[in-house]
C-alpha cells in the first residue's frame, strides 16, 4: 500500500492512504491519526490500512478526494531517529576525489546519525543561511523500521523494514569537510532533509525488491535539466546490513529511518549523478578542476523514482525551490 500525512495544521499532520497511480487519496486518520501512531502498531492496524487501500483503488471510498502533492508533508514529518548510509561505492571513491580525503578503510557499513526532528515535505522551500556554505542535494532511497532490538542479525532485520521511501539528504559542502576533521558527528553540515510524498510497503516494489535492496532509478532535474537517471543497483550493504550495524550495541525505536546514502554508479559518465559534489569529483578526473557550481538561491531540484515498465513514479516527486532562510 501507498501512505502519506496530509498537512492539517499538527506537527505529524494526517495519515492517508494514496492510489497505486498517485491519482486519489482517502483519510485514514480513522484508523490511526497518523503515520507514528501507525508504525507503532503496525501489525494491529495495517490489515485495516491494507483494505482501505484497496477499496481505493477500487474506486470504492467516498471521501476521496484528488492526490496533490502540495498538500502533503513528509511521510514522517519528524522520526525519532535518522540513521543515514554510504553504501554506494562509487560515491565514496568520488567523495574522496572531491574533498581530496584520504580512502576509509573499514569492511563495516558507513552511517551517521541526522537531524530527525524535522523532515521537510515534497513541495517545501528550503530555508538555508548563505549560498557560501555550498549547497548541494543527495538523492536516496531509505526504510522505515519497526522495532529492532539490540543484536539483531541482518537475516532477522529484513523482517523488521515497514515502509520504503525517497530522500533528498541536503548537504552544505564547505562546512562538511571541516566537521569531519573534528572526528565528532556532523551538525551545520547536516541540515532537515526531504521526503518524497509516500511511502510504500515492500509488497508494492515486486521484484524491485530484494537482498535488502530497492532497484530503481533515481531522475534528477536540476533547474528543469537533466543532471541525473542514476539506478541504484550498485549498493554494496543492504538495508538489512545497515539496520544490523546500527543495532549491534542497541535497539531501534519503532520509525527509525535508514538512509542508502546518495544513490551512485561506477557508471556515472552515462547515468549521471545524484548530486553536485560527485559530478564536480568527475569534472576533477577528466579536466583537472571542477566546473559546477552548488546551488543558487532560486533553483530548483526535481527528484523521482522509476521502476521498469511502471507508468508512475514510485513515491510521487520532491520538488523544491532553494531560498535564503529567515534571520532573527
Amino acid at each position: 500500500m501507498k501512505l502519506a500525512s496530509k498537512r492539517n495544521g499538527l506537527p505529524d499532520g494526517g495519515l492517508v492512504v494514496v492510489s497505486r497511480d498517485l491519482d486519489i487519496t482517502a483519510p485514514a486518520d480513522f484508523i490511526a491519526p497518523n503515520m507514528q501512531a501507525a508504525i507503532d502498531r503496525w501489525e494491529e492496524l495495517s490489515p485495516a490500512l491494507s483494505a482501505l487501500y484497496d477499496r481505493l483503488n477500487a474506486g470504492r471510498v467516498e471521501n476521496s478526494t484528488a492526490f496533490r502533492p502540495e498538500d502533503m508533508g513528509a511521510p514522517l514529518p519528524r522520526a525519532w531517529q535518522w540513521l543515514d548510509g554510504s553504501a554506494f561505492p562509487s560515491h565514496g571513491k568520488l567523495m574522496q576525489r572531491a574533498f581530496n580525503l584520504p580512502p576509509i578503510v573499514t569492511d563495516l557499513p558507513l552511517m551517521y546519525q541526522g537531524m530527525s526532528h524535522q523532515f521537510l515535505g515534497p513541495t517545501e522551500d528550503v530555508p538555508f543561511a548563505t549560498e557560501k556554505d555550498d549547497i548541494d542535494f543527495e538523492g536516496e532511497f531509505g526504510v522505515i523500521t519497526d522495532a529492532v532490538s539490540m543484536g539483531t542479525t541482518a537475516a532477522s532485520a529484513l523482517g523488521r523494514v515497514l515502509l520504503a521511501v525517497q530522500i533528498n539528504d541536503w548537504s552544505l559542502r564547505a562546512v562538511a569537510p571541516i566537521e569531519m576533521k573534528t572526528g565528532f558527528g556532523w551538525i551545520q553540515a547536516k541540515p532537515a532533509c526531504s521526503m518524497a510524498p509516500v511511502a510504500v510497503t515492500l509488497d508494492e516494489l515486486g521484484p524491485a525488491w530484494g537482498d535488502g535492496r530497492l532497484l530503481a532509478t533515481l531522475d534528477v532535474q536540476r533547474g528543469g535539466t537533466p543532471f541525473g537517471a542514476v539506478p541504484s543497483a550498485e549498493m554494496a550493504f543492504g538495508f538489512h546490513d545497515l539496520i544490523a550495524h546500527a543495532a549491534r550495541t542497541r535497539s531501534l525505536c519503532a520509525g527509525t529511518i535508514v538512509g542508502s546514502g546518495t544513490i551512485s554508479s561506477a557508471s556515472f559518465r552515462d547515468t549521471g549523478s545524484c548530486c553536485i559534489a560527485e559530478r564536480r569529483a568527475i569534472e576533477m578526473v577528466d579536466s583537472g578542476a571542477p566546473r559546477t557550481g552548488f546551488l543558487r538561491f532560486g533553483e530548483r531540484v526535481r527528484m523521482e523514482a522509476w521502476i521498469a515498465g511502471r507508468a508512475h513514479p514510485l513515491f510521487g516527486a520532491i520538488e523544491q525551490m532553494v531560498v535564503e532562510g529567515a534571520r532573527t
